[in-house]
């Protein structure tokens, strides 16, 4: 009898779907580093599921499990990077497909779309996340493949109906695939919701503990094209090693325990901050002012993330002085990690970012949230 078929996503998530080592009897997946199995002397393999650690690996399928149930997936499919896992959507597109995609999503997904577009010859174009209609329209104006959204989008965290985006994709014929890495599954489920495919990247939120690189794709359906991108993975190598895979595992364990307590944290520094006279303003879309607020009511369940922005007053340079005067934030890249990080995102992207120079991106942990709040108020107070 298996007891964990009628448990809560909390309980799959902290027993990793139940699993136990068979050999052991381990209540944690054991590692197994061979990257090579053995034929027997009829030449079978001695494990009929194993025999390339590119094409398979051991430590895959307890999280690529866990993952599905949490998502409502069919099937899951993990990647070197959450770059990889994106990219392995696109290289299974053919020439002359068509990509919409969010004008302000992460940074480096958005660069290399552009770039790998046009070597691949494909046909990208982007909509305004924050205005009305222009997903609408610009899927609608020409024949699309693939419809990407990322919601909340980074690092301004614009909410976008993943229940009108879906059905805006199916009547034109396109796939829709949501970035979800800053909700997770504890937050949102987009396949409930009638998204195509789920990515993350698991280096974030699904690990926790800024210690892996890696990534993953949910899909709702186990098709072609769940075939097309799994080959994809296999042949371009953008494969996770077995102690990568471990370790996530292991954070997965208690990804429930930090979102929740990051969110609960970002809510209250967001309240906190949001009428500040140094700022002018903050952006989280737990606040009533925030333009997607009503929509992430209805598709965040149980918080709005531990993601949040503030835009200081006075500029590019007053942003990088409260920076560097914080002293609990760490002033670092990424984000979904234990410790909370500061990141001034104009020198990330660079001068042709379209993001405001004042903006500085927050990264919750689970550090008390009253000393962070202290931390950003003296921060503030130049």
């Amino acid at each position: 009898m298996n007891i964990f078929k009628n448990c809560s996503a909390e309980t799959t998530a902290a027993r990793a779907s139940g699993h136990i080592d068979e050999a052991t009897g381990g209540v944690s997946p054991s590692i197994q580093p061979s990257t090579t199995f053995a034929r027997d002397s009829e030449y079978a393999l001695i494990d009929a599921a194993l025999s390339y650690g590119r094409d398979e690996n051991t430590g895959y399928p307890v999280v690529e499990k866990t993952l599905c149930d949490l998502e409502g997936g069919a099937e899951a499919l993990l990647f070197g990077s959450g770059m990889a896992a994106a990219s392995a959507i696109l290289q299974s597109l053919q020439p002359g497909d068509r990509i919409v995609a969010p004008r302000i999503m992460y940074w480096g997904l958005r660069h290399w779309l552009q770039s790998f577009s046009e070597r691949w010859g494909l046909q990208l174009d982007f909509y305004d996340p924050d205005s009305t209609g222009s997903l609408e329209d610009t899927v609608a104006a020409a024949e699309t493949r693939i419809l990407w959204i990322e919601t909340p989008a980074n690092p301004t965290w614009e909410i976008i109906d993943i229940a009108a985006a879906a059905e805006c994709a199916h009547k034109n014929g396109a796939l829709l695939v949501v970035d979800s890495t800053v909700s997770t599954p504890v937050l949102t489920q987009p396949i409930k919701l009638g998204a195509d495919i789920v990515m993350h990247a698991a280096t974030k939120y699904l690990n926790g503990h800024c210690d892996v690189v890696a990534g993953a794709l949910v899909f709702a359906e186990r098709d072609n094209f769940f075939a097309e991108v799994r080959e994809a993975r296999i042949h371009a190598g953008a494969i996770l090693g077995s102690f990568e895979a471990w370790l996530l595992q292991r954070g997965m364990r208690t990804l429930y325990l930090r979102v929740q307590k990051a969110s609960a944290s970002a809510l209250t520094i967001a309240k906190h901050f949001e009428n500040h006279d140094r700022l002018n303003s903050v952006l989280y879309p737990g606040l009533e002012s925030h333009s997607g607020h009503a929509i992430a009511q209805t598709q965040m369940i149980g918080g709005f993330g531990g993601m949040l922005s503030i835009l200081v007053d006075g500029g590019e340079q007053m942003a990088l002085k409260v920076a560097k005067r914080c002293g609990l934030f760490a002033r670092a890249t990424s984000l979904g990690g234990v410790e909370s990080l500061i990141e001034h995102r104009r020198t990330i992207e660079g001068p042709h970012s379209p993001i405001p120079p004042e903006l500085l991106r927050l990264s919750i942990g689970i550090e008390s949230v009253e000393d962070l709040i202290a931390d950003l108020e003296q921060a503030l107070d130049y």
